[in-house]
């Protein structure tokens, strides 16, 4: 990076702690990691743990991994896309906890998975104290170029969203509203017990219904033998990576569907039809189909 008043270049914190390799890390910041833990069964020690020293993009990968290892996923529909629950919250807590630390203090960052929680502290330069209310709090860049980096990349929204979404998606997750308390400790707390609220409930429901119904649809039209992109255009989705892996796919690899031409996957004369003897099949664990009463 040039400096615009002397015109020399050289390297700042920021791009140390973006891009820098471990040894580069640990030469201008030796107390950085993030520390990673499991505590449900051995809640003296961990059950797992990573223990994370390297610079943020590989941070953020490392602990989304740690995460869907020990998370289950719960899969929703918005609008007409499947989203997941578990990736939209935990991108948001992530990133903050990534982003806006205090990185001149020696406090370890973590994030750790309990039996009904997940807790994350990181230090703070406070500008205020207390819990955040998500209705009424003005947002703070505790590093705006680290910040407005994770933006460019597509990792965070604007300033402020992150509490926001948080809330938004966890009600819908666990029924239970985040914590976030502010202080010299910034401290982020959520929930996981399933205390759905009716709302939740009947959201819940209802993408079953929607997810019930358009398989139904598809299972139909594949009573005669179709090709991929003529049940893309009967349902009416236009991105076909979307189609592929969340709709097609599933099916194929649930039994519901089969292939025409199963040694040849790629095959430009691949069709897929509806297999007429799959049983009771579990799709995603989210819903249970029984083929029969569809026939």
């Amino acid at each position: 990076m040039k400096d615009l008043q002397n015109n020399k270049e050289g390297r700042t914190l920021a791009g140390i702690l973006i891009f820098g390799k471990p040894e580069l890390i640990l030469a201008a910041l030796p107390h950085h990691r993030t520390d990673t833990l499991l505590r449900k069964i051995n809640l003296v020690r961990y059950d797992d743990r990573d223990d994370i020293r390297v610079n943020l993009l590989e941070s953020y990968e490392r602990l989304m991994q740690f995460i869907n290892k020990h998370l289950n996923d719960t899969f929703y529909l918005e609008g007409d896309r499947h989203i997941s629950l578990r990736d939209k919250i935990f991108r948001e807590v992530v990133s903050n906890l990534l982003i806006h630390r205090e990185f001149a203090n020696p406090f370890p960052a973590k994030l750790i998975i309990e039996k009904d929680r997940v807790v994350t502290e990181n230090s703070n330069k406070p500008h205020g104290n207390g819990l955040i209310d998500p209705d009424n709090f003005s947002p703070y860049p505790k590093n705006p170029t680290i910040a407005r980096f994770f933006k460019e990349i597509g990792l965070v929204d604007e300033l402020g969203s992150g509490v926001r979404n948080t809330y938004k998606y966890n009600k819908i997750y666990s029924g239970a509203d985040p914590i976030f308390m502010e202080g010299d400790v910034f401290r982020t707390i959520i929930p996981l017990t399933t205390q759905a609220s009716d709302q939740a409930t009947m959201q819940v429901s209802d993408q079953a219904v929607d997810e019930n119904s358009q398989t139904k649809i598809i299972l139909e039209f594949c009573e005669i033998a179709r090709s991929g992109s003529e049940i893309q255009v009967f349902i009416g989705i236009k991105s076909r990576r979307y189609f592929q892996e969340k709709i097609l796919n599933p099916l194929i690899k649930g039994g519901l569907l089969k292939l025409t031409i199963p040694d040849k996957p790629t095959s430009p004369k691949q069709n897929i039809r509806l297999n007429l003897n799959p049983g009771t099949l579990n799709l995603q664990g989210t819903f249970l189909i029984m083929i029969r009463p569809f026939l």
